[in-house]
């Protein structure tokens, strides 16, 4: 199947550039809503799902456990811009466990948020692994082992306790049986399970709602939730969308991009969750085509966001980023309330 262009680059009065993907809509009660190019087609989530991957923290008691508030739980679930607030609240969620940033097993990264990393630079400092943007999650999971009594050495490993925990609560909501042909590595190196974006916007449908998923799923993805809306610049960073998305519409969209063009999400008061991927992996179109499909649903985001209007180096207009017609069609016809 040959997936449909979903966002276009323009130059002057053509379109030069145009990013091609595909996009689910599921329903937590009467199913599939709207599908556009190859939805069945298996693709990694990659961290479009952290907070399917922070459920454990919160189920075995750790979060309690060690006194996580909402700014620690929401970066569970983040990938961060590396700012001193982030990199601290990363840090104090290994000392409450005893641990240290030595224990991770993201490995160390330039901060993804260009002001943290020029005041880094400026510091005379080295990128440590609290500033991987994936540091929040990996603490999180070293809290969880290390309240469990699991070992903490290896726990990013696929056969370690803490990825097979993670792999139980995939199968047990997706209804898949997810396996070894199925896995991949993130660039953090956790295990990462490839599933149809049907499937996955499924599956934020029943989390995002509450239906078709066990009561004690629902109520941690619940609290997860609430602490993204609480904390909004702890899943991002300040201007990124999902942050400014999340502060604004708190209760009505929860939203996580992911690496090579994933975007996955809900909507809570209406029962219904995404996913979508872009095919070449463009950051710019998978949260062009989100923030597209967040503004037909709640029109009042629209302008939360800058317009994507390229300039040139002189600051003159030269082109835009804009939905494609097809995906405009589509959202045309949609209704979800």
């Amino acid at each position: 199947m040959s997936n449909p262009t979903l966002i276009e680059v323009t130059r002057g009065p053509l379109v030069e550039s145009f990013h091609t993907g595909s996009l689910a809509i599921v329903s937590a009660t009467s199913g599939l809503v709207l599908a556009l190019g190859d939805i069945r087609r298996p693709v990694y989530p990659r961290s479009a799902i952290k907070a399917l991957q922070a459920l454990p923290l919160i189920e075995s008691g750790a979060a309690d456990h060690y006194r996580y508030g909402d700014a620690e739980i929401a970066l569970a679930c983040a990938s961060h811009t590396g700012t001193s607030r982030h990199t601290k609240i990363a840090d104090g969620m290994l000392k409450a466990a005893e641990l240290s940033e030595s224990d991770l097993g993201c490995g160390a990264h330039t901060p993804l948020g260009a002001k943290a990393a020029k005041d880094l630079w400026r510091s005379g400092a080295e990128p440590s692994q609290l500033h991987n943007n994936c540091s929040g999650k990996h603490a999180g999971m070293l809290a969880t082992a290390r309240h469990l009594g699991i070992p903490v050495d290896g726990y990013w490993r696929a056969d370690h306790p803490m990825q097979q925990r993670v792999l139980e609560i995939l199968n047990e909501i997706s209804g898949l049986e997810l396996g070894s042909g199925q896995m991949g590595f993130d660039g953090c190196s956790l295990p990462n399970w490839a599933m149809p974006l049907e499937t996955m916007a499924a599956m934020f449908a029943k989390l995002v709602s509450g239906h078709g998923i066990d009561a004690q799923h629902a109520k941690a993805f619940g609290r997860l939730m609430q602490a993204c809306w609480a904390e909004p610049e702890m899943v991002a960073g300040p201007g990124r969308a999902d942050s400014v998305v999340m502060a604004n519409l708190p209760g009505r969209v929860f939203m996580k991009t992911g690496a090579e063009g994933v975007y996955c999400g809900g909507f809570p008061e209406l029962g219904v969750g995404f996913a979508l991927k872009i095919d070449d992996g463009a950051t710019r179109a998978s949260a062009g085509t989100a923030m597209t499909l967040v503004e037909h649903v709640f029109p009042e985001a629209r302008g939360l966001m800058r317009r994507n209007i390229l300039r040139s180096w002189r600051g003159l207009e030269v082109g835009e980023i804009r939905t494609g017609p097809v995906l405009t069609n589509a959202l045309s016809g949609l209704r979800l309330r």
